[in-house]
């Protein structure tokens, strides 16, 4: 049995609304982004990215027209978009993001598009001008130390002293950078501003994430001041507690890479694995550590290409476009559908059922090689009873005939395991047939 942890789920902050209205204000804010998403599908090919210059193409105009917008919101609209993952790009041409299809439905989806959208909010304004990128950099570096005071605080705060303690972050950033004293700086690297340009990139951030609907702005009587919305204050929330769980990693293997740390779980039973996918995951951003699962997935390792699937379905939604992408790859496609067919509902012990025979029989040579690499003989002779084969005569024709590179090595250890001499030297026979190309 799974000695299961007792750390409960994790409860946001007292007076944080519901998720169902967390995703009201996630849709308002994005109310725009989805019309010009949804017209931009029907609208196939129409392509809405900013024109370089003055003015706007012909697609943003027809869009304008029919969504009763101006250009300029055409484009902000479309940028947030792209930026929430309701638009997917492929080469030259958008196409919907599934976030889209499920924007009406699935709550979750809408909240993960904000969250996408906030993460992103250093790109919804340009920068001022004349900053140099160094300090845009530092000052981005720092903004989660600001949004953090705003979610502790509980109520807004004035903006000199999120001034006071932007300026605090970016002295704390660049003496871990061990940079050289502002009294030393050469006349290139000065225009990174320590103190004059920070008021500046302070009002930047603010109103990039005003403008995600992270926090509001308000004038004050005497000096402004800066509020966390809801969705803001929920947001900074979520974000701290993967700080949390990536703290907690059971077993230790936050730090390595998705090999290593698949390997470090192969001997964990399923609940603590996913407490370490959970963690290791938290450390990283999702689409870098979707590409590293997938690339570990396409290795030799079968025991590996099954686990890094398991940590896949921890991911969830955000990895279903790269798994769908994996279909067309042959030692992929069976753990794919697979994947596909458990997010989109289905009970994982009827998920077998999406496979054809052929795609079945490969997924079961494919776990065989995992078992006679890691596992012990009889876990190898007890697998026979998982293959959709009625008898073994069958299951040896049709595992010659499907072609898994792998066939050989599985047959031959499956003969020295097997304590029946009859049918070991019927695995033999079959694995001298794969190997010599006869039928």
């Amino acid at each position: 049995m799974t000695t299961r942890r007792t750390r409960p789920a994790p409860r946001p902050p007292e007076g944080t609304p519901p998720r169902a209205e967390l995703a009201r204000q996630a849709r308002h804010v994005l109310a725009d982004a989805v019309r010009i998403a949804r017209w931009a599908a029907v609208e196939r090919g129409a392509d809405l990215a900013p024109r370089t210059g003055p003015g706007a193409g012909p697609a943003q105009e027809r869009a304008a027209a029919a969504l009763d917008l101006t250009p300029g919101q055409i484009r902000a609209g479309w940028d947030r978009a792209r930026l929430a993952g309701l638009v997917e790009l492929h080469g030259d041409t958008a196409r919907p993001g599934w976030r889209l299809h499920a924007w009406d439905r699935d709550d979750s989806a809408v909240l993960r598009g904000w969250v996408a959208l906030f993460d992103a909010w250093s790109l919804v304004h340009p920068a001022p001008e004349g900053v140099a990128p160094s300090a845009v950099a530092e000052v981005v570096e720092a903004v989660p130390q600001v949004l953090s005071l705003l979610q502790l605080s509980q109520g807004p705060v004035l903006v000199p002293a999120l001034l006071d303690l932007l300026g605090q972050r970016v002295e704390e950033l660049r003496e871990e950078r061990c940079e050289v004293p502002a009294t030393e700086q050469t006349p290139e690297s000065a225009d990174a501003p320590a103190g004059d340009g920070l008021p500046a990139l302070l009002d930047w951030a603010l109103e990039g994430l005003a403008a995600v609907g992270a926090l509001t702005l308000d004038p004050g009587t005497d000096e402004r001041q800066a509020t966390l919305t809801p969705l803001g204050n929920w947001a900074v929330w979520v974000k701290l507690e993967q700080i949390c769980v990536a703290a907690q990693s059971p077993a230790g293997n936050i730090e390595q890479s998705a090999e290593d740390m698949l390997r470090g779980c192969a001997r964990l039973t399923p609940g603590p694995a996913r407490d370490e996918y959970r963690a290791w995951l938290a450390a990283r951003t999702l689409s870098s550590a979707v590409s590293e699962l997938l690339a570990v997935a396409r290795g030799e390792d079968a025991l590996l290409r099954g686990l890094a699937f398991e940590a896949l379905r921890v991911v969830g939604a955000p990895a279903e476009a790269e798994v769908r992408a994996t279909v067309a790859e042959p030692s992929l496609r069976p753990y794919a559908l697979l994947w596909i067919a458990e997010y989109e509902g289905a009970d994982p012990d009827d998920a077998q059922e999406v496979l054809t025979r052929e795609e079945s029989t490969w997924l079961w040579v494919d776990t065989a090689a995992a078992v006679a690499d890691h596992g012990e003989s009889e876990l190898l002779v007890r697998h026979l009873d998982s293959a959709v084969q009625g008898t073994v005569p069958a299951l040896l024709d049709e595992v010659r005939a499907v072609g898994h590179p792998r066939t050989v090595q599985v047959l031959v250890a499956l003969a020295a395991a097997h304590p029946d001499p009859a049918l070991a030297k019927a695995v033999r026979r079959a694995a001298f047939q794969v190997h010599t190309g006869g039928a």
